[in-house]
């Protein structure tokens, strides 16, 4: 049995329910967003985020309901909405492995197939009749689009510092995960301590999840599915370079580092940057970092009783740091 498949016996049987919600939704008679669904279904993800919402409702509550099943959908339709939306930002031509709906269909067929998913969202979360799952959600969509935002906005700053990484990966990765996390939580019970606990244990998550990701990109992998250094390609400085840069004070690092944030870098100097950063203890800085958060979650699970779903999410944990994709 693989990792994942460990991760989800808990709740195997709500998944099968979940993913017959997910499917009711991704069929219409528009030719154009028939296609486009077909091909989203067909290339289903690891499903990372409502495995968490369930495994959060079961491990408070000890089983889930139908609010639970639809909270995950809701979840599920929102990531995969900002993939879509994402690939027109980044004019990606790729997205696991198969062709961008931007690629295939052009810019306005994908954002209006985006607006589409997250619609689809927004119902599932109606059919739980909760307004505050509804005001979760709403304020996850505003800390994405301002986490991408600040990300945009950082190209022009010239300042290089941890606190601007953290505040954009907060934004744009671990809100969602903190949001999952919590509203499994709420599909269950009220308890805002809970609830509370619950957040912060899935926003934990979703910092390492980002880490273990930009650590990705500073070792050449064709299964990672990215080149090394393409974010800096993008003009991003991720966690690694951000410590090597800060703890060396090299200057002719830092200027390259400028070059890259200003997108005026070639392959070549990206190379570079990417040797001084693992040269400088950039990896085994971020991983430290990472495995601090992955620790903190652990240990924000330590007041509920040992279960199933409990073993399922320290697992859960060490799968996010782990991964090799």
């Amino acid at each position: 049995m693989d990792v994942l498949a460990q991760i989800r016996k808990p709740i195997e049987t709500e998944m099968g329910q979940y993913k017959q919600v997910f499917d009711s939704y991704l069929v219409h008679p528009n030719p154009i967003l028939k296609e486009v669904l077909a091909g989203i279904a067909s290339r289903r993800g690891k499903m990372m985020r409502p495995i968490l919402t369930l495994l959060s409702a079961k491990l408070v509550a000890g089983e889930t309901n139908d609010n639970s099943i639809y909270t995950a959908a809701t979840y599920e339709f929102f990531h995969t909405a900002s993939l879509v939306h994402d690939d027109v930002v980044d004019e990606s031509e790729e997205r696991r492995g198969q062709e961008s709906v931007n690629n295939a269909y052009g810019n306005q067929v994908a954002v209006l197939a985006g607006d589409f998913i997250l619609a689809n969202a927004l119902l599932c979360a109606t059919k739980t009749n909760n307004t505050e799952l509804i005001e979760i959600v709403s304020i996850a969509a505003q800390d994405l689009a301002c986490g991408e935002l600040l990300q945009l906005n950082n190209v022009k700053n010239q300042a290089i510092t941890e606190d601007v990484y953290f505040d954009i990966i907060r934004n744009k990765t671990a809100a969602l995960f903190a949001a999952c996390a919590e509203s499994g939580v709420l599909s269950v019970t009220s308890d805002k301590q809970v609830r509370a606990l619950l957040r912060d244990f899935g926003e934990s998550i979703g910092i390492c999840f980002q880490i273990r990701d930009d650590i990705f990109d500073y070792h050449h992998d064709p299964s990672i599915g990215k080149p090394t250094g393409n974010d800096m390609k993008e003009g991003k400085l991720t966690l690694p370079v951000i410590h090597a840069l800060l703890a060396t004070g090299n200057e002719e690092m830092l200027a390259l580092a400028r070059k890259v944030k200003a997108r005026q870098v070639s392959q070549a100097e990206i190379d570079v940057l990417v040797d001084f950063t693992k040269k400088n203890g950039g990896i085994e800085y971020a991983e430290k970092v990472m495995n601090d958060y992955a620790q903190k979650a652990k240990g924000l699970l330590a007041p509920f009783p040992d279960s199933d779903a409990k073993q399922a999410l320290y697992t859960y944990v060490d799968y996010v740091v782990g991964r090799s994709l």
